[in-house]
């Protein structure tokens, strides 16, 4: 196996794996905070970094069928989430192209500022 190269995502609040403390992304890219996921408290963000994704696959939801591709960390390859690849219903397609992190499965921290 190679090595793997991660991407820092800047900004002033970091969210990372919880298991590895790999950084994922940070709080400009989080769009909202009022989602569910298999652990509980779920969140959605237009940009995420350090991801692997799965095939796709067809799910039905509270908010109607999607096509999503579940999302792991690139370094230790916890299960974190999913990216919305396609919704079906006109009012949820703000969604596709956007990645769901579970709360409990990640960490927010202190980051850095960029101007510095």
């Amino acid at each position: 196996m190679g090595r793997v190269f991660l991407r820092h995502p800047g900004g002033l609040r970091i969210y990372s794996c919880a298991h590895c403390d790999t950084p994922l992304t940070n709080r400009g890219e989080l769009v909202s905070t009022r989602f569910t996921g298999a652990t509980g408290r779920a969140f959605l963000f237009n940009k995420v970094v350090n991801l692997n994704f799965s095939e796709l696959e067809y799910r039905i939801m509270l908010t109607g069928r999607h096509i999503v591709r579940d999302v792991s960390c690139k370094s230790c390859g916890t299960r974190l989430g999913w990216i919305y690849e396609y919704a079906t219903e006109e009012s949820q397609r703000y969604k596709e192209g956007r990645i769901i992190l579970e709360r409990a499965l990640i960490t927010e921290s202190e980051g850095f500022d960029e101007g510095e």
